[in-house]
């Protein structure tokens, strides 16, 4: 009994830290996802074709894959402390970057920049975490961590919608911007006095990591559970009022109101990680997300709003299994940079890559059918988990 309040005192004394990273990683997250629900008044606005509003994601993914790539190389010579600090200031200024812009050029820079910033934040983040926190508890940590994404989900398109009452679509991006720089200056004065570096990449251990099955099966895993939820989130607006014939104020209400259920669901989803195990986690997740995915695409009429809600569900339940399963294959020293190394090629895909192809489907009238293959692909890449070999810490 002794030993079991220890243990738990260990995991709740750490939750204040816990709470603080997700608030920074929810301003983050919000940061990278605002424009979906924006694009339909920044299309005409800018006189901009869907191909081109993909585009714009496209070029977040690129910058926050560059600033994963030499992530290791930052928190090895400041610390993790710094980082998160320097990750979420750089991601408000480069918001308001956004807003001074005057050509699509600039725009497309000022997207790269904020790409970079935020992805500064992920690996550091991750790192803290896993250092704080005992293996076993991973799960519950990484799932109260995982809660920022959801509650962005949530929030950007009522946010969006209440702040383009009175604001155009820049001063959105101005007041979020604002957030993430107090965010940032918060974590310098209040934040965690840990202030451990990870070991600096080198081609030994980059060589090691990129060797490893494992490592590329995860790759392929996270790009798919990215493109499940922030590669249909991003175009989700979009196809609804485009292909649907939603109305903007209507397809916003109800991607965000869908997302609440799934705010519970992530409350446990570290629990059941713990308790299922995280490949069954995983499998689960891309089964039922295949399906609703590819329901996206086919369901007639008014039956899509049932969708909308179901589709997100499990989506938060993958990320907790799959971030505790990848910690574990590899020591602490080397966490950050294969955290690094996987989001890096993942988000590229999984947040660049897809959203870009289903606009240029959309312009052809095929939006509906990059749904369907995207939930293909998620059905059959359950095959994928076979080879994946639970390790302990």
């Amino acid at each position: 009994m002794i030993n079991v309040s220890r243990r738990n005192e260990s995991f709740y004394a750490h939750a204040g830290p816990i709470l603080f990273l997700t608030g920074i990683f929810w301003i983050n997250f919000l940061s990278r996802i605002i424009l979906a629900p924006l694009l339909p008044i920044i299309e005409p606005d800018l006189g901009i074709s869907h191909g081109e509003s993909g585009g714009f994601f496209m070029m977040i993914s690129i910058g926050y894959s560059m600033a994963l790539l030499g992530s290791g190389f930052i928190s090895s010579l400041l610390s993790h402390r710094t980082t998160i600090t320097i990750s979420s200031i750089a991601t408000g200024l480069a918001l308001f970057g956004i807003t001074f812009a005057h050509s699509l050029l600039e725009i497309r820079i000022g997207l790269l920049t904020l790409g970079m910033a935020a992805g500064l934040y992920l690996p550091s983040g991750m790192t803290t975490i896993t250092a704080i926190v005992e293996y076993k508890h991973w799960g519950k940590a990484i799932a109260i961590h995982e809660l920022a994404p959801s509650l962005a989900f949530i929030t950007a398109p009522l946010i969006s919608e209440g702040l383009m009452q009175c604001l155009p679509w820049k001063g959105v991006l101005i007041m979020i911007g604002s957030m993430a720089i107090l965010a940032g200056i918060s974590f310098a004065l209040f934040g965690s006095r840990k202030t451990f570096a990870s070991s600096s990449p080198n081609y030994g251990n980059i060589s090691n990591l990129l060797g490893q099955r494992h490592f590329w099966i995860m790759t392929v895993l996270f790009s798919l559970g990215i493109a499940a939820s922030i590669g249909i989130y991003s175009m989700l607006p979009l196809y609804l009022v485009s292909e649907r014939a939603i109305e903007r104020g209507l397809a916003n209400s109800l991607i965000g109101l869908s997302r609440i259920p799934v705010l519970l669901i992530a409350i446990i989803a570290g629990w059941i990680s713990d308790r299922a195990g995280p490949k069954m986690t995983i499998r689960c997740v891309l089964i039922f997300n295949g399906i609703m995915t590819i329901l996206l695409g086919i369901i007639p009429g008014n039956f899509i709003v049932i969708i909308i809600f179901l589709q997100p569900m499990l989506s938060v339940c993958f990320f907790p299994a799959a971030f505790s399963l990848l910690s574990s294959i590899c020591p602490p020293e080397q966490r950050s940079l294969t955290v690094s190394f996987t989001v890096l090629f993942a988000y590229l895909m999984g947040a660049g890559f897809i959203p870009a192809g289903m606009g240029l489907l959309g312009e052809v009238g095929s939006f509906a059918m990059s749904f369907v293959i995207l939930g293909g692909f998620l059905g059959a890449s359950v095959v994928l988990t076979r080879f994946l070999k639970q390790r302990q810490s």
